[in-house]
């Protein structure tokens, strides 16, 4: 999963302006980014290709927690480039826990 720079073109405007010494353009980033989630890579294991993966991670952090990555893969749903569920569950049975009525044990107290 790869943009090229003519589809980058069509979503540039949904993205921060980048300002003083980066390294890494926004174009590498989000193939940065599509890269990780698509062969479900940790980001210290991301190719050198896309620079260093610490810049990459933390640009990404930033950008979730202003809502750009939310407004970036709705526009690039919308202009039809990737089609990206992004919703995601996740289960650990290690911290779900269950009333004791809810796994179907005899209630010994209060009978």
């Amino acid at each position: 999963m790869e943009i090229t720079q003519e589809q980058y073109e069509k979503i540039a405007d949904s993205l921060p302006r980048q300002r003083g010494n980066i390294t890494i353009d926004n174009l590498t980033m989000l193939n940065a980014m599509l890269h990780v989630l698509e062969l479900g890579y940790k980001w210290r294991e991301i190719p050198s290709i896309f620079g260093n993966w610490h810049s990459i991670y933390t640009r990404m952090s930033r950008w979730s927690k202003n809502s750009v990555l939310d407004r970036i893969f709705a526009r690039l749903q919308h202009e039809q480039i990737l089609h990206v569920n992004t919703a995601a569950f996740s289960l650990d049975s290690t911290v779900i826990k269950v009333h004791p009525d809810g796994t179907g044990a005899l209630d010994l107290l209060h009978k």
